[in-house]
């Protein structure tokens, strides 16, 4: 049970920036404002880096790449390992805190807490199992050594969604692999990102591996950096128009890069499927984080056989949800980010509704102060929506029908992006041919909820490049090195 005030936690969050294992403001003391989505209030005053801090930042990394590098991987390992289990002491502290700047119900953010916190257990892990091989080449005329070795100085760049999550999924490995970073987190929710580099400095990580830099001018900051020759990785989760600039600054220095980009997730319900187990998926895809993932199911392609009553039994559920700020007891719908996202899903709801779509439940703002957006139903979604093109970002279900299995690939197909799709169905040929027919890096069997650390996350399509997460995600910051040894 969380004993800290709201006000003692956030002054125990640093407000300056981290460089150089140095707390230290910004260039002319510029400042942000952190506010409390679900209410409009400032949280926090903190530093609002310049391009010359996103340097100074760099500048440390560089400094301290060599010696990371060359520290033994057990070395690497303990530390990330103590983060991790100070983590877990603060762990109702951490959950407060991401639920005061990004607005997300209390239980949800604790169990982002033991999800976030399990990248620094897992890459603690994967840290000594670092390998390589040896042998002979086939014509017997020397031997080959294939090692590996850290890429070097690494930029990383997190969204405001999953605070905690986005951030070790991106530190632990980069340090598991001997990387330095660089981290820059997004502007409205910054101050989880502060807390774990406070908890990676009390269990003794060297100054400048880890770096954290916030600011109000993200492409004016990270531009710089992007373009300086002495990095040598880019990591960045957010949506694919961004990623798509973010490449094109890469190329010039040929910047290793991963890209986690957005999505327009497919839930498809058979007409075979256990409908209990298909609602329970449909409300963990869609509703949890208040439906900003973007892993969330964005379209829901459900047989016709079996469309209203799946319909019927969601939006019941749905309808008891209670929306209101996450401190508050019960509360399982929190507000969006900010004013823009509610807009944003009132439109592409609105929008379907103009075009024909039939609005089940919700479908308003709330009489409350804050960005809220009521949970939402809304069937017979016509071909041609935005809200079939476009990411939600929102608590909104929009359901269309389909009649054959062809026509539910060639809809879940239909589309730009690839991350990650979700099926129902008991027959086991038929999820088979699911798994080889949609064009996405990840699938849900049965299940609506499918992040794990032990996992590789990515797409495919402009869903992005690479993976985290997984005995794959240490490999995006090592480079692989050839040898060859005449006999």
């Amino acid at each position: 049970m969380n004993t800290i005030t709201e006000a003692a936690l956030l002054e125990a969050v640093p407000g300056s920036l981290f460089i150089g294992g140095d707390w230290t403001d910004a260039e002319a003391g510029r400042t942000l404002d952190v506010f409390d989505p679900s209410t409009g209030h400032l949280l926090k005053r903190i530093a609002d880096a310049s391009p010359d801090d996103g340097i100074r930042a760099l500048d440390a990394a560089v400094a301290a790449a060599d010696a990371w590098a060359a520290t033994a991987p057990r070395v690497r390992g303990e530390l990330l390992r103590d983060a991790f289990d100070l983590l877990q002491q603060r762990k109702d502290e951490v959950a407060l805190l991401m639920t005061l700047e990004m607005g997300k119900p209390l239980a949800e953010a604790a169990g982002e807490v033991a999800y976030g916190g399990e990248f620094l257990r897992w890459f603690s892990e994967e840290a000594v199992r670092i390998s390589g091989r040896f042998g002979s080449n086939p014509e017997g005329t020397g031997r080959m050594i294939v090692s590996q070795r850290p890429v070097g100085p690494a930029f990383l760049i997190t969204p405001w969604n999953f605070p905690l999550a986005m951030a070790t999924r991106k530190i632990a490995p980069a340090l598991a692999a001997g990387c330095t970073v660089v981290i820059k987190p997004a502007e409205l929710t910054p101050l989880t990102t502060l807390y774990v580099a406070r908890l990676f400095e009390e269990v003794g990580l060297p100054a400048g591996v880890l770096n954290v830099i916030t600011t109000s001018r993200s492409a004016d900051v990270s531009s710089p950096i992007i373009a300086d020759p002495r990095l040598r990785k880019l990591s960045f989760t957010g949506s694919t128009t961004v990623g798509r600039t973010l490449i094109k600054q890469a190329a010039d220095n040929v910047l290793r890069t991963s890209m986690e980009l957005g999505g327009n997730a497919p839930f498809i319900v058979f007409g075979d499927a256990d409908l209990d187990k298909a609602v329970e998926g449909a409300l963990a895809a869609k509703f949890r984080n208040t439906g900003q993932a973007c892993t969330a199911a964005n379209r829901f392609i459900v047989h016709s056989s079996v469309a209203d009553e799946f319909a019927r039994r969601v939006s019941e559920r749905v309808e008891a949800f209670r929306v209101g700020r996450g401190t508050e007891p019960g509360v399982t719908i929190g507000p969006l980010i900010n004013d823009k996202a509610v807009d944003k899903a009132d439109q592409l709801v609105q929008d379907a509704i103009a075009r024909g779509a039939t609005l089940v439940t919700g479908g308003r703002r709330p009489l409350r102060a804050g960005s809220f957006y009521e949970p939402t139903v809304v069937t017979n979604v016509p071909e041609g929506s935005d809200i079939l093109r476009e990411e939600i970002f929102g608590p909104v279900l929009s359901i269309v029908d389909f009649d054959d299995e062809e026509e539910a690939v060639a809809l879940a197909n239909n589309t730009e992006y690839g991350l990650v799709s979700y099926v129902f169905t008991e027959n086991l040929a038929r999820a088979q041919r699911m798994i080889d027919g949609l064009d996405t890096g990840m699938m849900g069997l049965n299940v609506g909820v499918i992040s794990n650390a032990a996992a590789p996350f990515g797409g495919v399509k402009q869903s992005g490049l690479g993976r985290e997460g997984g005995a794959e995600g240490i490999h995006e910051y090592l480079s692989t090195k050839y040898t060859l040894i005449p006999n």
